[in-house]
């Protein structure tokens, strides 16, 4: 049976897109809870949730705040302790810095190739089968899938056990669930043994790379090679899941963007600028903390207070967007903020867009006549994400 908490993530999934609106009109710095004398806020305007991103009063450390807070911990806490999503200068820095070569767009030009050979192989999987197929389960999850573990350098042959690992730690954000514990130890088994057959065996991959600096001492600590290969597994791959899936959708939702999108394949790059704009494949960026108490527009916000930014409702904002609720593939100029923005802007968006343009490219040029099965897909039940559980589409 769902919980409370499932249902209640799902149904407000569904009626997301109102309630920004609403909130961006009456209170776009909305308090959305209050909890030990601690507000969380809620910023939903395009331009208010820019400056909060960018702002340096918000930070991502929390042990900032307390004191008694230490990053010196061993074992499943020390993998979100140490995190560079949940940093900030000079260590956010320093991270950033040691993988940002393998991620700039030059480097990820070079995988164009081997991403269309992962693309084409997955194509005639699907082509073998009969009856509908799972766009999520057999193309826009794989994909990215196998393509990070080919930049880390981890056997693609063991996706699966990350997908069920990254499933348990993004549903604790909301919900912690029995098997969290269990979980999260069996990954970092694996990774221990992962490490340590790369120490023995170095191979030019992000690993091998990132042990390198761990070895070096002041560039990466072991808490944080853990923490950074948790990140890039799970960020590696579900925002990347979630734009080809989401923005298959939109076009299944909008057939005439979607024959004019058939008919022109050079507006691919266009159509995912949209899709991540219509439905943002993150809703929410990750906490941030008010170092001291300060004011933001107009409203008073305590040393300690929470504050999220709703990436969706930025980027639904009527006010910079024309026609915001429409889906339109040839929208320009489109400077959306799905992937964030300022210093914690997403490290892999130019990978997430070549996979999500290749791949599209290919699935609408191998199945002209793909639609949507007649079953309804569902969001996933997931706070900070907004991404398709299941995505049936007939192929013929």
């Amino acid at each position: 049976m769902a919980s409370t908490e499932t249902v209640y993530q799902s149904n407000f999934k569904k009626g997301a897109y109102p309630f920004f609106e609403n909130l961006r009109k009456q209170q776009p710095v909305f308090p959305l809870s209050e909890q030990f004398q601690q507000t969380t806020w809620l910023i939903t305007k395009y331009e208010d949730v820019k400056e909060l991103l960018k702002s340096q009063s918000f930070i991502k450390d929390m042990s900032k705040l307390s004191p008694s807070t230490t990053n010196e911990t061993d074992g499943v806490s020390a993998i979100f302790q140490n995190m560079m999503l949940d940093a900030d200068p000079p260590d956010h820095t320093r991270l950033r810095k040691l993988v940002q070569p393998y991620f700039n767009p030059k480097s990820i030009k070079q995988l164009e190739s081997r991403i269309s050979e992962i693309t084409e192989d997955l194509i005639q999987e699907m082509k073998s089968k009969s009856g509908p197929v799972d766009l999520v389960d057999d193309f826009a999850f794989p994909l990215p899938i196998i393509v990070i573990c080919e930049l880390l350098g981890v056997p693609s042959k063991d996706r699966n056990k990350f997908r069920k690992w990254s499933n348990t730690i993004i549903a604790a954000a909301d919900e912690f669930e029995e098997d969290f514990i269990g979980d999260v130890e069996a990954f970092l088994a694996y990774l221990k043994e992962l490490f340590d057959e790369r120490r023995a065996s170095p191979g030019d991959d992000l690993i091998s790379s990132l042990l390198q600096a761990e070895e070096e001492g002041e560039q990466l600590s072991r808490n944080e090679l853990y923490s950074m290969m948790v990140l890039l597994i799970i960020a590696g791959h579900e925002t990347t899941v979630n734009l080809i899936a989401n923005t298959m959708l939109a076009l299944f939702e909008n057939p005439e963007e979607l024959e004019k999108l058939k008919a022109d394949p050079s507006l691919v790059p266009s159509a995912i600028e949209e899709g991540l704009r219509y439905y943002s494949p993150v809703d929410f960026s990750t906490a941030r903390w008010a170092e001291e108490d300060l004011t933001f527009k107009g409203h008073t916000i305590k040393r300690g207070d929470t504050v999220l930014a709703s990436l969706s409702s930025a980027n639904r904002d009527e006010e910079k967007f024309e026609n915001a609720d429409q889906f339109n593939i040839t929208r320009t100029p489109n400077s959306h903020v799905a992937f964030g923005y300022g210093i914690h802007f997403c490290l892999g968006a130019p990978l997430a867009r070549l996979e999500g343009k290749v791949g599209i490219e290919k699935l609408l040029e191998a199945f002209p006549n793909i639609k949507l099965n007649s079953e309804q897909p569902e969001w996933r039940p997931v706070f900070l994400l907004r991404g398709l559980d299941h995505l049936f589409v007939d192929l013929k």
